[in-house]
């Protein structure tokens, strides 16, 4: 069995296009010594507009851009990648995979040729399983930074290189193979065929949502009975207390926390003040941390931002 770890650069990629400039691959045996490494360059008949992560300007390719006008367009290479990627003989890889995945579908419907149709496994996706960590994902340089794994990022063939470096790391740290270390984490490989693209799964992955979802609803939950407390007490707030003129807002996670937010709520009626669930028309924000978007809205249409403590402990001497 061999691996086959890939890479893909593009010129530019917007919703429906992604035009690639570079198919970087590296194949090695079971043990990850080097077979063969290349980086395949094309023109990818089209201008060049990068962007880093988040959309900004600034993400620069180490190559020439005018020498891509010199090499052949992805049909004339199409051949040769399927050829590596559907060898059944081998297992593909790389990092954040299915983007790379969904480049090489977009080409190839650019140019009307037939769909990939191949399996793949994921660096990142494996690194998140083995660290119980999917609120994020994580960076091939990051990865790559905290298993002592040096490269030059954003070309193909180097990050292709580091991909496997990552997951050769890895798996010595797990005492697995590749394919090991998938079935200890009882990982799914992805898929491509017919045009469509299947995600890597987990029984991890599965955990984690099923654990979000449950949160999300237990959110939906708390949100829905603390309003029909508010809406329910709301008109029966004293009159002239000595929080009367006094509107406030609580962050969500304070709101969430019914056993909390209701006591303070009805201290803050039975004190003569009100409560709004928009923070831009409160002019009492209460919180356990200041920040966030919430918060910043209700400072800065005028509101004083008071920590929880700080108005539990002023409600008790009230």
């Amino acid at each position: 069995m061999k691996y086959v770890f890939f890479d893909i650069e593009c010129a530019c990629v917007y919703k429906n296009v992604a035009k690639m400039c570079a198919f970087g691959y590296v194949v090695t045996d079971e043990k990850f010594s080097v077979l063969a490494r290349e980086d395949i360059l094309l023109n990818p008949r089209g201008k060049f507009h990068l962007t880093g992560r988040k959309g900004s300007e600034g993400l620069v390719l180490p190559y020439e851009y005018e020498d891509f006008k010199k090499y052949p367009t992805f049909p004339a290479e199409y051949g040769r990648i399927k050829a590596l990627l559907e060898d059944g003989e081998s297992v593909v890889c790389g990092h954040a995979t299915i983007n790379d995945v969904n480049y090489l579908n977009l080409e190839t419907k650019r140019y009307k040729l037939p769909s990939f149709r191949f399996r793949f496994y994921d660096t990142q996706f494996f690194y998140m399983n083995a660290e119980g960590e999917f609120s994020r994902q994580f960076g091939l340089q990051t990865i790559a930074e905290e298993l002592g794994v040096e490269f030059t990022p954003h070309r193909a063939v180097d990050d292709a290189y580091a991909t496997m470096r990552v997951c050769e790391r890895l798996c010595a740290r797990e005492g697995e193979s590749l394919t090991g270390l998938a079935e200890k984490y009882r990982i799914a490989a992805g898929k491509i065929g017919g045009y469509k693209i299947q995600p890597l799964s987990s029984s991890g992955l599965k955990s984690y949502l099923a654990e979000k979802e449950e949160q999300r609803e237990a959110h939906i939950k708390a949100h829905e009975e603390f309003y029909r407390y508010v809406n329910k007490h709301m008109h029966r707030r004293k009159k002239g207390g000595s929080l009367e003129g006094k509107i406030f807002c609580f962050s969500r996670d304070v709101e969430d926390d019914i056993a909390v937010s209701r006591k303070l709520v009805e201290a803050i009626f039975n004190s003569g003040g009100q409560y709004t669930s928009h923070p831009t028309e409160c002019n009492v924000y209460i919180a356990r941390g200041e920040g966030g978007v919430r918060c910043q809205n209700a400072v800065t249409a005028g509101a004083a931002f008071i920590p929880l403590e700080q108005l539990e402990l002023a409600l008790e001497q009230i």
